[in-house]
C-alpha cells in the first residue's frame, strides 16, 4: 500500500485499507461517501435510496440520542465526516447551546434542498 490514495481502488476486507481510503480521500470524494437515505417518498419519487447530505436539506435522525428528532442541516464537514442538525444541540454548563456531530449514514433525508440546480443535473424524476 505505497499510494496515499487510489480511484480504482474497490475494496478490502481489511479496516486498516478501509481507513486508510476514507482518511485520505479528497473532499470531492468525501461529498459522495457523506450519503444519506432517502425517505420513502423522495425514493419513488426519484428511483434512488440514497443521496448526498447539502447544507439545507430537511432530515430526520435515526440512531443516537437525538433519534426520531427531525431539523435542517445547518454545517456539513466534509473533513470530520459529521453533520450539524437544528434540533440536535447539547446545553453546556453555562448555558449556551452546542450542535451535537452526527454521521451522515444516521440520517434520513426527508426534504431535499433543490436551490442548487447542479445537484439534481443527472437525477430526473421518476426515472433511474
Amino acid at each position: 500500500m505505497k499510494t496515499k490514495f487510489s480511484l480504482s481502488w474497490k475494496s478490502s476486507k481489511q479496516p486498516r485499507k478501509q481507513r486508510k481510503y476514507l482518511h485520505n480521500a479528497p473532499s470531492h470524494i468525501r461529498s459522495k461517501l457523506m450519503s444519506a437515505q432517502l425517505s420513502d417518498t423522495l425514493k419513488n419519487k426519484y428511483k434512488k435510496n440514497s443521496m448526498p447530505i447539502r447544507k439545507g436539506d430537511t432530515v430526520k435522525i435515526v440512531r443516537g440520542q437525538f433519534k426520531k428528532s427531525s431539523g435542517k442541516i445547518t454545517q456539513v464537514f466534509r473533513r470530520k465526516y459529521r453533520v450539524f442538525v437544528e434540533n440536535a444541540t447539547l446545553s453546556k454548563k453555562d448555558g449556551s447551546k452546542v450542535f451535537y456531530p452526527i454521521h451522515a449514514s444516521n440520517l434520513m433525508i426527508l426534504e431535499l434542498f433543490l436551490e442548487d440546480k447542479r445537484r439534481m443535473k443527472g437525477v430526473k424524476p421518476g426515472a433511474k
